[in-house]
């Protein structure tokens, strides 16, 4: 039977701490309800005593979140742990964290404080913290720089003052996985009354070590891992909450002994809404949530996954929230994705069409660095002569406003004759689209919606371009105008009338 690992997440409080990242009150609430969407067991939501921002955010959040233990941070000090207990008042889950460095280098030069100080230090904090809440979790900060025998020392103290949890942070990212896996290793076995409380971890990525730290820690006896989304963080930042939950999930061959309550399907977005509300660009190459964690540009590879996902990728993609692999088209792709793509876009080629158009598309791939869709539509179509146009736009009006039911009239022509209808919609697009849905008797459903000037100047000429699925194709439809509604219309239109020319094209009959 599988053992649960507490996910506890300091993305507010430590990771907030990454140059440049401090969010306002509203977006600590929306990263706070997120993280209870991803099911963390515990968020640290701050450092009350830090500033009044910092109190009012915590106290915010544990007055409105319910579910996860809520935290506050407070060092070793009587006005750092009022100020907690506090802000934690109406929670519903509480918890106050303290720490006391335990680190000669520390000891010596920060605290200016003897062993014997810091010990009883540490054990009225927590007696203090105890006072005000059930739950007091200790840090003996820089613990992996520590004296052994002291650190023995200490968690013993604290535990027997009231900590449930104490917490071993690498605080600098220094150790390495064998060395903190001895240390947890060595207290989990030595510390008298270690069955007392929790082992909890906190490891820095100084050395790039975080994540492997904090699985070392593990399979040694922690059961709590202290962890950031996107790993930001002080300096360079903490163990990765979403790379150690899909190492568990992913390696239960090896860790099959432990699991994470964590809704792995929230992963993705709750990196993006960090990443966008603090700042902090996640790499393209990052573990698990970066831009390119699923994307495939070599032939090989694509081929590969095309036939057999596992062959190249270890982890669905939607077990992390993401739809799907993306295969990249550019100057490495195969033969295989090249034709997958085509099918994906709607064109039914045969086998000297695609020969022919795959010629041309590494021709242009050696030029640009990405092919996107619509460069390959332009390709296909530059093949297959200019797409008939079986409907033609005729007439437009739009009416809309903010206090104003978007309404949207269209008259088109096809084969001579006028159709003509409106439709009313969410707005002057949409309204526009559901007009031509109605006149067409088709129904698409948009996917994607671009628009970009190609000139200059406020009478710029505006380009649309669509993405729109019509049954089982996905076609690209273009429109430019001066009005950017009259271009969108038109780019719908064209989407219509290039799904009509491809299943006429495929069943040698009309589309209609």
């Amino acid at each position: 039977m599988s053992e649960q690992i507490l996910v506890f997440d300091t993305t507010l409080r430590d990771g907030e701490q990454s140059p440049g990242a401090s969010m306002n009150l509203r977006e600590k609430m929306e990263v706070a309800r997120q993280l209870v969407r991803l099911k963390v067991d515990a968020i640290e939501a701050g450092f009350p005593i830090a500033s009044p921002g910092d109190f009012e955010a915590v106290q915010a959040i544990a007055n409105e979140i319910r579910g996860p233990i809520i935290v506050g941070l407070a060092r070793c000090m009587e006005k750092d742990i009022v100020a907690a207990a506090e802000a934690l008042k109406k929670a519903e889950r509480s918890r106050i964290h303290v720490f006391l460095a335990t680190s000669k280098i520390h000891m010596e030069y920060k605290l200016k404080k003897a062993e014997a100080e810091i010990l009883r230090q540490a054990v009225e904090g927590v007696k203090l913290a105890k006072k005000y809440v059930k739950d007091v979790e200790f840090s003996p900060e820089d613990a992996s720089r520590s004296d052994p025998e002291f650190l023995v020392k200490v968690v013993e103290a604290v535990i027997d003052a009231g900590a449930s949890t104490v917490n071993i942070p690498d605080t600098v990212g220094y150790s390495t996985p064998e060395e903190f896996g001895k240390l947890i290793a060595y207290l989990n076995k030595t510390v008298s009354n270690i069955n007392q409380a929790v082992i909890s971890v906190h490891c820095h990525n100084d050395l790039g070590l975080g994540v492997a730290n904090s699985i070392s820690a593990i399979l040694n006896g922690a059961r709590q891992l202290e962890c950031t989304i996107n790993g930001i963080g002080e300096r360079a930042g903490n163990a990765s909450l979403e790379e150690i939950v899909m190492i568990l999930k992913t390696r239960d061959d090896l860790y099959k002994s432990f699991t994470t309550g964590i809704d792995s399907r929230q992963i993705m977005k709750t990196s993006r809404l960090v990443s966008n509300l603090t700042g902090i660009v996640v790499q393209p190459n990052k573990a698990i949530v970066g831009e390119n964690a699923f994307a495939h540009e070599a032939g090989i590879h694509q081929d590969g996954v095309l036939k057999k996902q596992s062959t190249y990728e270890i982890m669905r993609p939607e077990d992390v929230g993401v739809q799907e692999s993306k295969l990249v088209l550019g100057k490495h792709s195969g033969r295989h994705a090249f034709r997958d793509r085509l099918e994906h876009l709607g064109f039914d080629l045969d086998a000297d069409e695609v020969n022919r158009a795959f010629d041309r598309f590494k021709v242009l791939a050696d030029k640009k660095k990405t092919i996107y869709d619509e460069d390959l539509v332009a390709l296909i179509e530059e093949d297959l002569s200019t797409i008939p146009a079986v409907f033609e736009m005729e007439y437009i009006n739009i009416c809309t406003g903010d206090k104003t039911v978007p309404t949207a009239t269209v008259r088109l022509k096809r084969d001579g004759k006028i159709l003509e209808d409106a439709a009313t919609g969410d707005g002057p697009v949409d309204a526009s689209y559901k007009a031509i849905d109605r006149i067409t008797k088709l129904s698409g459903k948009l996917k994607d919606y671009s628009l970009k000037a190609v000139t200059g100047g406020k009478d710029a000429l505006g380009e649309v371009v669509v993405k729109v699925a019509l049954n089982n194709r996905l076609v690209v439809g273009k429109g430019t105008s001066t009005d950017i509604l009259v271009a969108s219309a038109n780019a719908y239109l064209n989407a219509i009338n290039r799904y009509l020319f491809l299943e006429e094209r495929r069943d040698g009959i009309p589309g209609l």
